[in-house]
């Protein structure tokens, strides 16, 4: 008869965040991680960016894994809602509103974990790093028995497999049975992005399937016969890598009207981001009352609000409450990204402080992330942890997490960056 033994009996919170501090012997093999990457040209660039990929893994508990599965799912079943809908897309810019019928790659779910569970701080709709946190899966590697019984989240099957089907699914969700052939990976000078060596993942990604792949920046997009082309290739799907998010720049005007004349199918698109990625949208989840009008039941009421910290616009009103309260506060700008506007409010200053005020801005409790000792035992090296959910559909694909130090996320730590995360995973003995 077969059975399940899950193997959380020894790997709790607690333990994980030991196991976090103490363990040095887990390491990501650099060879075969380079071997994994080698397929695609230009893979060169990866000596330019040393600290794009951290060597020790980072440890979760199956609770906590659970537990940012279960916000996600809570998260999915709001924005589902067809109140949800109407009341963050009045906010939104117009082009939100136009539904293009697919749903949109790549949701990064980030958390920092705290003693009370898993604390979502933000959603994006263009989450980068899928490809090599697939490729750094790959060259993990456990020195001892008892780490070996820990999986890197996600398992062991191929995720470049999953990443394809999910753009398949986009491409029939739009098309249906119509064949996909041209791919544009699209992204404001690609080439000087820091995770450029990522897009030429994708590209040979996408070429092994079949399909004509080309990197591009959107000003280089023509659309024109109904249809959006570079040079001579006309695009049927466009990977979208932007942070114009509705793109409103000059720049991407063709990619624009392509878009809203469905000429092309875009993955992810403005209304992805409208309806998750909004900083509006963690103040909305976190009140209660809008919750319970637009139908959320009790159960999922709870799990958002132990998941996600405590939320509001910055307004006129509240701005001299939220001064005071400063130093337990973290500031976004509501549209923006990768940390960028960001500030923590026991570094602000007078000036900055104005300057949000007048801004378009949410404050949200500072959650502290927690800490990955790296380095040599004798002096050891105190990093912070990120972790992220890439999610398609509703479901976790990879569960990775990043490294660094200083205020925010960033790839300039030593020692930091990508890290694979190891969980506990159910085995399954032959049966009998």
């Amino acid at each position: 008869m077969s059975t399940e033994i899950a193997v959380d009996d020894f790997l709790t919170p607690e333990t994980a965040a030991v196991l976090n501090r103490r363990c040095h012997c887990v390491s990501v093999n650099m060879d075969e991680l380079r071997a994994a990457v080698a397929s695609a040209p230009g893979m060169d660039l990866l000596q330019e960016r040393p600290h794009l990929f951290a060597a020790p893994p980072v440890f979760l508990a199956r609770s906590q894994v659970d537990g940012m599965q279960a916000l996600i799912a809570a998260i999915e079943t709001v924005v589902a809602l067809p109140g949800w809908r109407e009341r963050v897309l009045a906010h939104a810019p117009p082009i939100a509103a136009f539904d293009p019928g697919n749903r949109g790659v790549f949701l990064g779910y980030d958390f920092h974990l705290t003693p009370g569970g898993p604390q979502l701080i933000e959603i994006n709709t263009n989450a980068g790093g899928g490809m090599l946190n697939a490729a750094l899966l790959r060259a993990a590697r456990a020195c001892c028995p008892e780490v070996e019984t820990l999986a890197p989240a996600g398992g062991k099957v191929r995720i470049e497999d999953a990443f394809l089907d999910m753009f398949r699914a986009e491409w029939r969700l739009a098309r249906g049975d119509a064949p996909l052939g041209g791919v544009a990976i699209v992204d404001e000078s690609p080439e000087t992005q820091y995770l450029y060596p990522e897009f030429l993942l994708f590209q040979d990604l996408f070429r092994r399937a079949g399909w004509q792949a080309v990197i591009v920046d959107p000003s280089h997009l023509e659309f024109r016969d109904g249809g959006l082309h570079a040079g001579e290739l006309r695009i049927d799907l466009v990977y979208n890598r932007l942070t114009d998010f509705d793109f409103s720049t000059p720049a991407a005007a063709a990619l624009r009207a392509a878009y809203l004349a469905r000429g092309v199918v875009v993955t992810p698109h403005p209304r992805a981001h409208a309806l998750y990625a909004d900083k509006r949208n963690l103040a909305l989840l976190a009140d209660g009352d809008a919750l319970r009008a637009f139908g959320v039941d009790e159960a999922t009421r709870r799990v958002l609000a132990a998941g996600i910290p405590r939320t509001e616009i910055v307004t006129a009103d509240n701005a001299a409450r939220l001064w005071t309260e400063r130093k337990k506060l973290f500031f976004k700008p509501m549209t923006g990204f990768g940390s960028r506007g960001a500030y923590r409010g026991d570094k602000l200053t007078k000036r900055v402080w104005d300057e949000i005020v007048a801004g378009d801005y949410v404050a949200q409790a500072y959650m502290p992330p927690s800490e990955r000792i790296i380095g040599d035992p004798a002096a050891p090296i105190a990093l912070k942890a990120d972790i992220r959910n890439y999610v398609y559909d509703g479901r976790v694909q990879l569960v990775a997490a990043r490294l660094y130090q200083g205020q925010t996320t960033n790839f300039r730590t030593p020692g930091g960056g990508f890290a694979p995360v190891f969980a506990p995973r159910l085995t399954r003995p032959e049966a009998t």
